[in-house]
């Protein structure tokens, strides 16, 4: 018996849509990162792209536990000396929130090429609006 190994050729990619509003961050970024990978597919290959398309819309209504609104901090650094910068959990969900999904995700994959194209496929809007209607997304549960 052969191992199967899907072929960039025959991949089926769909498109999926997650509605945040009141789901918890954690919850949400490791469901989203299974499907950008194609984990939840039989022809799933490591080192092929196998993975679906995901719009999440209402970015900027996600739930979190305990006190991580003050207590999260996301830190980046400008280059220049004495340029660390950092941010909490609540000032980025009303500045940025789509990159608090977007990070959550990102860490949730592995660090290579793949994951890094895997992760152009993820659509993040912080309205209940998106750009994709065209693409007739499914509506994705997150139990």
């Amino acid at each position: 018996m052969k191992t199967y190994v899907a072929k960039p050729s025959t991949i089926n990619r769909d498109w999926y849509v997650v509605d945040a509003s009141g789901m918890r961050l954690g919850r949400l970024a490791t469901r989203v990162a299974d499907t950008l990978r194609g984990k939840n597919k039989p022809d799933y290959t490591p080192h092929i792209d196998t993975g679906d398309f995901v719009v999440v819309v209402n970015a900027g209504k996600i739930a979190v536990t305990g006190n991580k609104l003050e207590d999260k901090i996301y830190y980046r650094h400008t280059g220049y000396p004495g340029g660390l910068k950092q941010r909490t959990l609540a000032e980025m969900l009303e500045k940025q929130p789509e990159e608090v999904i977007r990070k959550a995700v990102r860490g949730m994959m592995p660090k290579n090429r793949l994951s890094r194209a895997q992760l152009k496929k993820l659509k993040i809007y912080s309205g209940a609006s998106h750009p994709h209607e065209a693409q007739k997304p499914v509506e994705m549960e997150i139990g």
